[in-house]
């Protein structure tokens, strides 16, 4: 499927626009403003929503298996959770995620 040079042209300035315009409303109307306790309490939680939500379909529905569940990738999922949840740590789920996860790739056929 080809597409047309002013159609891309097109999309490519339209979505650098709208980026422009989601960052300006935060840092060029409210940066110098005082921001609420309650608007800083649910940012708080900004992170912590978005990480789970770029990994969760590749964990569920991973386009190496053709979509299938994997259980190596399962169990992996839920030693980085238990890590993230008892350490407190980011890097040590991490870590404990992907060595899981070679190591269940290595040892289940």
């Amino acid at each position: 499927m080809q597409i047309d040079t002013t159609t891309l042209w097109i999309v490519i300035v339209s979505l650098g626009l709208g980026t422009y315009l989601i960052r300006f409303s935060f840092l060029g109307i409210v940066g110098d403003r005082e921001i609420p306790e309650w608007v800083q309490r649910h940012l708080r939680y900004v992170a912590v929503a978005v990480l789970p939500a770029l990994i969760t379909p590749l964990v569920i529905w991973p386009p190496a298996t053709g979509g299938e569940p994997d259980p190596a990738r399962l169990v992996a999922a839920l030693v980085a959770f238990a890590v993230g949840v008892r350490f407190s740590s980011v890097i040590g789920a991490v870590v404990a995620g992907m060595s899981t996860l070679y190591l269940m790739q290595y040892l289940l056929p």
